[in-house]
């Protein structure tokens, strides 16, 4: 492996060509239209343009990514996160193509990409799963009622190709039921191509904890401890944080020997996340998804850990030996916290906020304060992707230290030109019952009033 070519943008794109650098890789680029003066094009050893600007026509065209990889004589592809990064048909084209796929196999992104089958299968490795039903495809309601009965409510309606918070509504009315089942069908065909859904027991007052797991694709694996991702608006995350806050007395070795299980039956290969949701009144946790990919959040085990994640991914698909990667040689220290600042509105239901960053001006970096982005002075924050500008990761020697540096980077944030959702993260970490460790799926609308205000 010399040539990586990175089939992505923005700031994990830039991400990955520094474990390339760091691994005496070269990094290659691929750019949309709207894309040709990134960051990530001028970090790059080379760069290729893969179509318009809509993600539709460049990014998510595995024929054009191919083309450039084979263009820029990369012998190897990394997706990063989002587009392609869990499609398990582009994931075979790439091995068809003789290229080296730095990733899971194909096999394995295709079985937990389906919700249902993955469900099948950590049951089968002893996970705890939360109750569901079985899947209902486009316009089949035949059953629905008797299903969501077995369930219970209140429910999710979730899209079984679905994933990051896409493709999940809520249901506490079954005079509800099937209009939002039929809704969800539709745009689940629509996004994944996969009209399918399930439903899925919602858990009134929940927590979303995640374990960060690496396979060695021969039945080993292991942990690199948990993460908390309860902070989230519309189901998708903002503040991560690791260790868990005031989770029940061993909890959080359960869940990792259940993820760790999960990994070695699938003889994962690579990166993985095994995401739970824990119920704060029963202190039971449940199966909610495994991700074959980067994590958006990896940065916060890297710095508690201080492995580079990217570049393990790296150095397994050259073929690296990397037996000595045992339980036993990984440790955690201190505490880490990241906050994804986004070009957004709170106070407007958080409504991307599009603009130029006319000033673009980001914390020192430090053995404490890392900043992630694909931004700089005078780019533009588009509506053709996602609003996220940076990815501010803080670590201190405990979570008190890790919020209060956490806060004073946010306060040398210096952003105009778009608003954003830095006073937003702010009030978050400054807010009493974060600062508690109450933290749940629901704290933004309980607290919207104080995270909110002008």
């Amino acid at each position: 492996m010399k040539r990586v070519l990175i089939a992505n943008r923005g700031e994990i794109a830039c991400r990955v060509m520094r474990s390339c650098r760091d691994l005496g890789l070269e990094a290659v680029a691929v750019y949309s239209e709207a894309d040709a003066e990134a960051l990530h094009v001028a970090l790059a050893d080379a760069a290729e343009p893969v179509g318009g600007a809509p993600a539709k026509e460049s990014y998510l065209v595995a024929e054009n990514i191919l083309t450039a990889a084979k263009r820029s004589g990369a012998d190897a592809i990394h997706p990063g996160y989002g587009f392609l990064a869990e499609n398990p048909r582009f994931a075979e084209a790439v091995a068809e193509a003789g290229l080296t796929w730095i990733g899971p196999r194909p096999k394995t992104i295709e079985d937990m990409g389906d919700k249902e089958r993955a469900r099948l299968l950590a049951r089968s490795a002893g996970v705890p799963v939360l109750p569901g039903s079985a899947r209902f495809g486009p316009g089949d309601t035949e059953g629905l009622d008797a299903a969501a009965a077995d369930v219970g409510y209140p429910l999710l309606v979730k899209a079984s190709a679905g994933g990051g918070g896409i493709g999940m509504r809520r249901v506490d009315d079954p005079a509800d039921l099937e209009k939002v089942v039929t809704a969800t069908q539709s745009m689940a065909e629509k996004s994944f191509g996969d009209g399918t859904v399930y439903l899925e027991r919602l858990v009134a007052k929940a927590r979303h904890v995640e374990i960060q797991v690496f396979g060695l694709g021969n039945g080993e694996a292991v942990h690199l401890f948990e993460r908390d991702c309860s902070i989230q608006r519309r189901f998708q995350k903002i503040v991560e944080e690791s260790p868990a806050p005031g989770l029940p007395a061993g909890m959080s070795d359960r869940m990792a020997e259940a993820a760790v299980a999960l990994a070695k039956q699938e003889r994962y290969r690579g990166a993985g996340t095994v995401e739970f949701v824990v119920d704060d009144e029963s202190e039971d946790f449940y199966f909610l998804e495994m991700n074959t990919r980067i994590q958006v959040e990896h940065p916060v085990t890297e710095m508690t850990t201080g492995r580079d994640l990217v570049g393990m991914q790296i150095r397994l698909a050259r073929g690296d030996d990397m037996s000595d990667l045992t339980q036993d040689t990984i440790a955690a220290e201190g505490h880490a916290i990241e906050c994804r600042v986004y070009a957004e509105n709170p106070a407007k239901m958080f409504l991307p906020s599009p603009g130029t960053l006319t000033r673009f001006d980001l914390p020192t970096e430090s053995e404490t304060v890392r900043v992630d982005t694909g931004f700089r002075n005078g780019d533009t924050i588009t509506f053709h992707y996602d609003p996220m500008i940076a990815k501010l990761v803080c670590r201190g020697g405990d979570r008190n230290e890790a919020i209060a540096n956490s806060l004073a980077a946010l306060d040398a944030f210096e952003v105009e030109g778009l608003t954003t959702n830095i006073e937003f993260l702010k009030k978050t970490l400054a807010h009493d019952a974060f600062r508690a460790g109450e933290v749940h799926t629901g704290f933004v609308d309980a607290h919207k009033a104080d995270l909110t205000e002008l």
